[in-house]
């Protein structure tokens, strides 16, 4: 079994499309030892026209984008490509691999080719699955970094190298010294897969309980919501008509409002004192949150904002 190590750049995506201006990669066996690597440079046909995913801050590959018009298309390179992603004794594996294999299903179309079809894996879920953290993806960057990996971040061929590098690391490191597939096979990872132009993404047990566990404490953050909200309705019935507060406006934030026996306890106060309650930070006269939040919602506040301890401590709740 050998391993095809990938990355791609191109010089436009949107959409409906992404012209491929770079496919680098590293074939090596089991043990890492490397048996190809090279940068297939592409003539995208068009211009180069990058940016971030806000679509603002332009991004610039370490390549001369001048000399991309005298080098093969995709078309040209497209047996080599489909030959080296689709061999049957090969895995595939890239870092956020989803979007490199979006970028091949779109040429594919573009150059009316058949579709790709293969198996893949992907070094920044794999990662995600050893540290058990889904909550944010890892660039290549900062996990090249944490172990130890140098490389020129988007170079196509340094890229993919670094993806190897990072795979390799990971089977041996302290506790592991496996194969990929080994480690592929300790977390539970099922590989991606294309075929007809769809794309079934990477997953895994440890993603599965993660999500189960979001969807649970999601559904305790709108049990929380809709008793504090019942809470104010009654509450709000013994509202003073003199004190502190006097017919100024309240809002919590929505951290606090889940906190329930604190935000009652807090709302209680703020009644006793003349208050009103409201949902609508941008309205309020009093906005009370926990040190440290932020935010659309604190920056629409144009009333005072109080820390939970300064609220407490204006209204001498212990």
């Amino acid at each position: 079994m050998k391993y095809l190590f990938f990355d791609i750049e191109c010089s436009v995506v949107s959409k409906n499309a992404a012209k491929i201006c770079a496919f680098g990669y590293c074939l090596t066996d089991e043990k890492f030892h490397i048996l190809e690597k090279e940068d297939l440079l592409i003539n995208p046909q068009g211009g180069f026209h990058l940016t971030d995913r806000k679509g603002t801050q332009g991004l610039v590959l370490p390549y001369e984008y001048a000399k991309f018009k005298n080098y093969p298309t995709f078309l040209q390179y497209a047996e080599k490509i489909y030959g080296l992603l689709q061999d049957e004794d090969t895995l595939v594996v890239g870092h956020a691999t989803m979007n490199d294999v979006k970028y091949l299903n779109l040429e594919s179309k573009r150059f009316q080719l058949p579709s790709f079809c293969f198996r893949f894996a992907d070094t920044q879920f794999l990662y995600m699955n050893r540290i058990g953290e889904f909550s944010r993806q890892f660039g290549l960057g900062v996990i090249a970094e944490q172990l130890g990996v140098e490389f020129v971040a988007h170079r196509a061929v340094d890229d993919a190298y670094a993806t190897m590098r990072i795979a390799e690391a990971m089977c041996k490191a302290e506790g592991e010294g496996v194969t990929l597939h080994d480690l592929i096979a300790k977390y539970e990872i099922t590989t991606g897969y294309i075929e007809n132009y769809e794309i079934t993404q990477t997953n895994s047990k440890g993603l599965e309980l993660y999500r189960i566990e979001q969807e649970k404490r999601k559904e305790a953050k709108e049990r929380a919501k809709v008793e504090f909200y019942r809470f104010a309705d009654k509450e709000k019935r013994k509202r003073a008509k003199e004190g502190l507060l006097k017919n100024q406006n309240v809002c919590f934030s929505h951290p606090l409002e889940l906190e329930l026996p604190l935000s009652k306890k807090l709302l209680s106060a703020a009644f006793a004192q003349g208050a009103f309650f409201t949902s609508h930070a941008e309205t309020c006269d009093v906005y009370v949150c926990f040190d440290g939040e932020g935010g659309p919602r604190l920056k629409s506040v144009k009333g005072r904002v109080l820390t939970v301890n300064e609220f407490s401590e204006y209204l001498g709740v212990e």
